[in-house]
């Protein structure tokens, strides 16, 4: 069960703490493609204020070099360059060890994760087509949306590229972080001390709150299962409402990309024990988030689903036919370019 599992301790706030050194620490290089957006530039402060990252690269196709100049002055010891349009998008990911993408069109109001498909989805090829090319031993992050459709569009691009896609991990870490802060919120804990498992998709029935396998444990009536489930699921579009036209999640979704990626990092460098959820290929057709053991070849080992609750089988069983048409969806796309 996900509840003996320990949960990744991350403090991004204490990332940032003066005492930088990083003489006994390997160097990592990591990219951020669409550095200048709303996600793009919180999670490259966090990025940078962190002693896990030695270089840190900016790539977008329009304002990365006043970015990276800004992020520059930062006291910490990562090398903060700059890359703008697709003249530059080789130079940005030679030599990256860790990609993160949130590259691509923010939701509105009344617009679902699906409704950004037809855009994100040419981005999502493209860098995805030029790390393949570049970077091909690198661990790539996407948090682009539609995730359920994106990350088999990559997965397709690195096959076409005879590259492996297995270093390919969707980002599912913000519904994590949500459930983890609306339980803590409920039942009146630390929210840094709460880990619930999420598993399935990443949008709207796809995200499957394992709140039975929560650590620690805790216990709902049904009505306010139901409820809490629905709230995890409908996050994104509390934000979207909340900001009433303004955006979408972006500094939540840059704190949840942050904490993805300082853990991949940690695996990296040989850390044991690193767990997280992420949307990965479980076999040639299917996509599935559960959580991963992560080493210092990416994914060690698939977790699996644990034991599940009646009312949780339920919830994949419904997220099931919803979660193929998006997969397959991606797939036709990336085999149509």
């Amino acid at each position: 069960m996900f509840s003996r599992l320990a949960r990744p301790q991350i403090s991004l706030l204490g990332q940032c703490a003066k005492n930088f050194s990083t003489t006994n620490a390997a160097q990592r290089k990591v990219a951020v493609m669409g550095a200048s957006g709303g996600i793009g530039q919180p999670l490259s402060m966090l990025l940078k204020n962190s002693p896990l990252v030695t270089q840190l690269s900016l790539y977008d196709i329009v304002h990365t070099p006043g970015v990276a100049a800004d992020l520059s002055h930062i006291e910490s010891p990562a090398k903060v360059t700059g890359y703008v349009g697709p003249e530059q998008l080789a130079d940005s990911l030679k030599g990256c060890e860790v990609v993160v993408i949130p590259a691509g069109v923010p939701r509105k109001p009344g617009m679902t994760r699906d409704d950004l498909f037809n855009t994100n989805a040419s981005i999502v090829a493209n860098l995805a087509k030029a790390c393949a090319e570049n970077c091909p031993s690198a661990m790539i992050c996407i948090i682009s949306n539609p995730v359920n459709s994106t990350v088999p569009i990559a997965a397709e691009m690195y096959k076409k590229a005879g590259v492996d896609s297995s270093r390919i991990f969707g980002v599912t870490t913000l519904d994590i972080v949500r459930a983890n802060t609306f339980v803590a919120e409920l039942k009146g804990l630390d929210p840094t001390k709460v880990n619930v498992p999420v598993i399935g998709g990443h949008a709207g029935v796809t995200i499957i709150p394992l709140i039975s396998q929560a650590t620690p444990s805790v216990e709902f009536p049904a009505d306010q299962l139901k409820a809490l489930t629905e709230r995890i699921q409908d996050a994104g579009t509390e934000v979207v409402k909340a900001k009433a036209g303004a955006g979408s999640a972006t500094l939540s979704m840059a704190y949840a990309g942050a904490r993805f990626a300082f853990s991949m990092i940690r695996a990296l460098n040989g850390e044991a024990g690193v767990v997280e959820c992420a949307y990965v290929s479980i076999t040639e057709a299917t996509y599935f988030s559960t959580p991963l053991l992560l080493g210092p070849n990416g994914m060690e080992k698939n977790l699996g689903l644990g034991k599940l609750t009646d009312f949780e089988s339920k919830l994949v069983e419904n997220a099931l036919p919803e979660l193929k048409g998006s997969i397959k969806k991606g797939e036709n796309f990336a085999a149509s370019m």
